[in-house]
């Protein structure tokens, strides 16, 4: 009789991680496990509603409460799969959470609501506030990018396997191996 194998299950680096590291990773997968079944769930609801009610002429398409609705369902199982996505990341010990892709989960949460919205039962305050919210997370997240591209491109520049010598150097490619160390 043969048994599951769970070790490709765990991190790679399983052996030498602290307690904590271990404990994070298995709430990790604990988390993504109960947010898989929950997606699994949420699209045979989804499906069955949709589908259904489209054979049987119970929803119009054409209803703008029936589209925000069923593209609301739609992107609240969008953001269940990124949020899943990033667990299994923390839970495999491949990166920690970024806050890159909380600030798009968390987008994704702002324009499933505005899709969802009643324009005509919300009040100014309420669509101010949330495009406050979404311009806000729009500007901390192109300046995290921003920062995050110039840390790659510093680091490949610097990096001496990317400085490729060849018989025409540019001045630039020596101001380049001046500045990051190189002769």
């Amino acid at each position: 009789m043969r048994y599951l194998n769970f070790q490709g299950l765990l991190p790679r680096h399983w052996r030498i991680m602290t307690v904590y590291q271990r404990f994070e990773s298995l709430v990790a997968m604990v988390i993504t496990l109960l947010i898989t079944i929950v997606i699994i769930v949420t699209i045979y609801r989804l499906f069955v509603e949709v589908i259904g009610g489209l054979v049987l002429g119970a929803l119009d398409p054409l209803d703008h409460r029936v589209f925000q609705t069923v593209f609301g369902e739609i992107l609240t199982v969008l953001i269940a799969l990124e949020f899943s996505h990033t667990l299994q990341y923390v839970a495999t010990g491949q990166q920690s959470t970024q806050t890159k892709v909380i600030l798009l989960i968390a987008l994704l949460a702002v324009t499933r609501k505005f899709i969802i919205m009643d324009i005509k039962e919300t009040t100014a305050e309420t669509m101010i506030g949330l495009a406050a919210i979404a311009l806000a997370l729009g500007i901390v997240y192109w300046l995290l990018r921003e920062r995050d591209d110039r840390l790659e491109q510093a680091r490949g520049l610097c990096n001496p396997r990317s400085i490729l010598k060849d018989a025409k150097s540019r001045p630039e490619d020596e101001d380049r191996d001046k500045s990051c160390g190189h002769s």
